[in-house]
């Protein structure tokens, strides 16, 4: 009796925190009502000034294009065209979100980048979180093509998520959340227009609150092909952690490191101070938003000043 008990204990872990034979349901294509945003805040930013060089900025889960609000206008002054999409599903409404998955939202991503990339003569790509992880997943697909970005910047990009093996630990709701799933989408969500908790800019966080059981799962799912494909990113990649992110673990970026094949790879590993914030989506705190931006630039602009 005993050692069936244990042993129905043990699949049901694998089972959930495997995700084995798990396949994202909703896989239509789906578009961005901007209409329906609960702020303007949450909306799309498009910085459109004639230049033949481009960056386009992948928002974080679950927030909005607000999180790129100064790095966008820094990025415009610099000469560039600047492109933050609101990703289906978000901004809205949170019961919007509970009905998509990650196939959903990069499908959305890809048709976005595939448009910008056929009017641009340069193109960069930068995300922070799951947007970093999709910056990943567009490098992946598109980086040994006639497609290829010119540049990649990933943000406290995620690839694994809980894993002995690797000593990552995300969070510990993950060994029960896909059983959880079966019964319920979200636990308590709503939307978060200012986040009075939060100070050095935290507190301008706009998008939703709560668990999102479901399209959390398939964000998670995601991450294993994201992983294992990271040897197929060749294009110039700048990754950058800060040590002491509590939403994302920094370990992430020592994986990304080791197992991208960029032969023009940076990283940058931060090193934020005592802010009442989790130190995970950096380019919208007051403290570092300059000199990072600052940083990347730097890197965006290597060699294109040459060629000029």
């Amino acid at each position: 009796m005993w050692i069936s008990i244990v042993l129905l204990l043990i699949l049901f872990v694998l089972w959930n925190t495997t995700l084995v034979g798990y396949r994202d349901k909703q896989t239509h294509m789906l578009t961005t009502d901007e209409s329906k945003v609960f702020c303007e805040e949450a909306k799309s930013i498009i910085h459109a000034q004639g230049s033949t060089t481009a960056i386009l900025m992948v928002h974080g889960f679950p927030t909005t294009p607000a999180m790129y609000s100064y790095s966008a206008q820094r990025f415009k002054s610099a000469g560039f065209d600047v492109y933050v999409p609101l990703l289906p599903g978000f901004g809205t409404d949170p019961k919007d979100l509970e009905q998509t998955t990650f196939t959903q939202w990069f499908d959305y991503l890809c048709r976005y980048y595939e448009d910008l990339r056929s009017r641009y003569q340069t193109l960069y790509v930068l995300g922070t979180s799951m947007g970093g992880m999709m910056t990943l997943k567009l490098g992946e697909l598109y980086c040994n093509t006639d497609k290829a970005p010119d540049k990649l910047v990933t943000i406290a990009a995620p690839v694994v998520y809980n894993s002995i093996k690797e000593r990552v630990f995300t969070d510990w709701r993950l060994y029960f959340s896909r059983t959880l799933s079966l019964f319920v989408a979200s636990i308590n969500a709503h939307i978060v227009a200012g986040n009075g908790k939060g100070d050095d800019g935290a507190d301008n966080w706009y998008g939703y609150g709560g668990l999102f059981i479901r399209p959390g799962i398939s964000l998670v799912h995601a991450m294993g092909k994201v992983r294992k494909d990271l040897g197929k990113i060749t294009c110039p990649l700048f990754s950058i952690h800060d040590v002491n992110d509590r939403i994302i673990p920094f370990k992430n970026l020592k994986i990304i490191e080791r197992e991208q094949n960029s032969k023009a790879f940076r990283l940058l590993a931060t090193e934020m101070g005592d802010y009442n914030h989790s130190r995970h989506a950096l380019l919208s705190y007051h403290s570092i938003q300059a000199s990072l931006t600052d940083t990347i630039l730097e890197f965006l602009q290597e060699n294109q000043n040459a060629q000029t």
